[in-house]
């Protein structure tokens, strides 16, 4: 029984990967696409936009490792029906249970690795991506171009005259009108940058002059640092563990669709064992079969039964759907294989 069983899996590995691989590779292109669309709002280099895919990984692999093995599964018992070898176990007496047994196991490890993989490395990666993206979009307010009007820092109208590869400025002049106490201050400097710190952003100004007029009042003053603190600073998202990430008021809408999608996308790997088999197991001589079809046919209706049910049902979604899946799913395996073979 275990060299029948390390044949099934050897078989079953072999499509896995040819399966996972394409469809990583696609998912990972579309990501990549959607996170160039970034670069309309924030400037990224290439080791950015690299740090920016690795924050994503957690979802590709959700999107792909549950639906490859599905799919890998399916065939793997479709080659081994055209190949004759499934009659050959069956006239063995080989109980077709045995099947679903052999691949349970790789199932439920799948499904405790996606667990674990949406519970746990989702949230820190998610995390990670929301702070750095917003960090990113809080400098892009600021990204500056010499000999150009119309710039803002905070409250401050702001003209550079020359930018720096090194990032600084010089020629730099800052102006801002109180409209409370009708006062007016210009502010000059040689040199200029722009730093983060604590999370607010902050203009550090070198060598420089200010002037300000008020009610008739003129006073000067000359400075050789000055800081401006900008008003606009990078919210970043804080949590100490998995749990907290999930049990805190930031996001919970998407939050609780994500946990409630990725609970039973964790769990589709173990529950679709009766579909693959029914849909894989088939007599060649008297049964062509539509593998192709009721494969790609059960994986829209799981998927589009989550996205209708989790907002009626919400967290009743996970068992309302869990338990109809596998019941319909068991009724066609009882129907189709069971009574046959």
């Amino acid at each position: 029984m275990k060299i029948l069983q390390k044949y099934i899996l050897s078989h079953l590995s072999v499509l896995f990967l040819s399966v996972f691989l394409p469809l990583f590779a696609i998912a990972s292109v579309i990501f990549l696409i959607k996170l160039a669309t970034f670069t309309a709002v924030v400037k990224l280099t290439i080791w950015e936009m690299t740090k920016m895919y690795i924050f994503v990984l957690p979802e590709v692999f959700f999107f792909t490792l549950p639906f490859s093995f599905f799919i890998a599964a399916t065939l793997t018992l479709f080659k081994l029906s055209n190949d004759n070898e499934i009659i050959v176990f069956f006239s063995l007496g080989i109980h077709p249970n045995f099947i679903i047994k052999t691949l349970l196991k790789p199932a439920a490890l799948l499904g405790v690795l996606l667990f674990l993989n949406f519970f746990v490395l989702y949230p820190h990666a998610k995390t990670l991506s929301k702070n750095f993206f917003a960090y990113k979009k809080s400098q892009a307010k600021f990204n500056l171009s010499a000999s150009e009007f119309g710039h803002k820092f905070g409250d401050w109208l702001l003209y550079i005259g020359k930018s720096n590869p090194d990032e600084t400025f010089e020629d730099v002049f800052l102006f801002k009108k109180n409209q409370k106490n009708n006062e007016e201050v210009l502010i000059s400097a040689k040199k200029a940058e722009i730093i983060n710190e604590t999370n607010l952003l902050r203009l550090k100004l070198t060598d420089g002059e200010g002037y300000s007029y008020k009610n008739d009042k003129f006073s000067q003053i000359n400075f050789e640092k000055m800081f401006i603190n900008s008003s606009l600073t990078t919210d970043l998202v804080k949590y100490e563990t998995p749990i907290e990430y999930w049990q805190s008021d930031f996001d919970i809408g998407r939050k609780y669709k994500t946990f409630i999608t990725d609970t039973l996308m964790s769990f589709f790997p173990m529950m679709s064992l009766f579909l693959a088999a029914t849909i894989g197991i088939v007599h060649v001589r008297h049964n062509k079969g539509k593998a192709y079809l009721y494969m790609f046919l059960g994986i829209i209706i799981f998927y589009e039964a989550i996205q209708l049910l989790w907002v009626p049902l919400f967290f009743y979604a996970i068992p309302v759907i869990a338990i109809s899946w596998l019941s319909a799913t068991y009724i066609l395996y009882r129907k189709v294989i069971v009574s046959k073979f």
